[in-house]
């Protein structure tokens, strides 16, 4: 069995470093490059993780394992930056293994949407059959059509794929109970950051942000709405410029609580006070949002039951269920620490 210090030697790093990235620890910067070598280290040499980061390692195969699975099941991932430093995607990941293994099935490859861009990398991912494959976003036409050639199912994680089983949240009322939260709190002034300048009209969590400014009344200002990219380093940058310009709201509510953390940090390096002066709430819940400083208010969401879910509409469809094509909407709610 191969050790952590293998691991590190092939990949270059120190086992500190291995043990960080294993965990997700982002308190120590580390280039994508870095990640990357890591996990690839990790693959080739079948490393299993002693500490809790096993659970989220076990779909890491060694190459050229023979698996005598009944079936094997397939994921793409929905990333912009590393392919596995999104703990989103990951918590959803997780549970959906938890399924998989649970059943004795397999996890039979991984890839990201921008990996399937490349045409060779599509067809060598599927040259061993699937049963089934979950993606977790909307995939370009030509690539979702190829998957349905080559797999007779495929759920969606909240994606705009309306002819496939789709397992999803609320964006809008998610939003919506976001700045609930923020106008009982006693914040009036209320901003907004995430996705894309291009496509912020086009947003479920920008619309619910908007339609609840007003219905409660509240004031509406575009300066308050920064794009975020969902890129942490942008997200800070335009953060920087609202507040050189003198334009911070009294509260923001921010589209992920990745991006939320990185508004934290650089409000704290600002030296405004969170949340005296300016509020922070986030979306998702993921686990380092109880680590920040200060813990992060978030709208919880059931992220780790979505891959569980998604794997338990896969099995039902093998297993003859022949229903039209169905969402399935899983709660939210606030979860309050003391960003707010």
């Amino acid at each position: 069995m191969s050790t952590i210090r293998e691991v590190a030697a092939l990949a270059n790093v120190s086992a500190a470093t291995v043990s960080r990235v294993l965990n997700h620890d982002t308190k120590y910067k580390m280039t994508n490059e870095t990640i990357e070598r890591v996990w690839k280290a990790v693959a080739e040499l079948g490393y299993k993780a002693p500490t809790s980061s096993r659970d989220q390692m076990r779909y890491v195969h060694k190459p050229g394992s023979v698996s005598q699975s009944p079936h094997k099941f397939g994921c793409i991932l929905n990333v912009q930056g590393g392919k596995y430093n999104d703990p989103y995607y990951l918590s959803i990941l997780s549970g959906f293994e938890d399924a998989v293994m649970k059943k004795g099935y397999e996890i039979s490859f991984i890839r990201t949407n921008k990996e399937l861009e490349n045409p060779k990398v599509l067809s060598n991912t599927f040259q061993d059959p699937v049963s089934g494959v979950i993606i977790m976003n909307t995939l370009e036409p030509a690539t979702f059509q190829y998957l349905k050639k080559q797999t007779p199912y495929i759920v969606g994680i909240d994606t705009d794929h309306n002819d496939i089983d789709n397992v999803a949240y609320d964006h809008y009322g998610a939003a919506f109970m976001a700045i609930r939260h923020l106008m009982d709190r006693g914040y009036k002034r209320i901003g907004f950051i995430g996705g894309f300048r291009e496509d912020m009209r086009k947003s479920r969590r920008y619309n619910g942000y908007f339609s609840a400014l007003h219905c409660f009344d509240l004031e509406y200002n575009p300066d308050w709405v920064l794009a975020s990219n969902w890129d942490e380093e942008y997200c800070e940058k335009v953060v920087r410029q609202a507040y050189k310009n003198n334009l911070l709201p009294d509260a923001y509510f921010v589209a992920s609580d990745l991006m939320a953390i990185g508004v934290l940090r650089t409000l704290f390096d600002l030296g405004v006070q969170v949340p005296s002066e300016v509020a922070v709430i986030g979306l998702s819940n993921i686990e380092i949002s109880k680590y920040s400083n200060p813990p992060l208010t978030t709208i919880a969401l059931p992220i780790h039951d979505m891959g569980r879910v998604a794997a338990g509409v896969l099995f039902d469809r093998i297993e003859g269920d022949d229903t039209p094509a169905k969402v399935i909407t899983l709660s939210a709610e606030v979860l309050k620490r003391s960003s707010t």
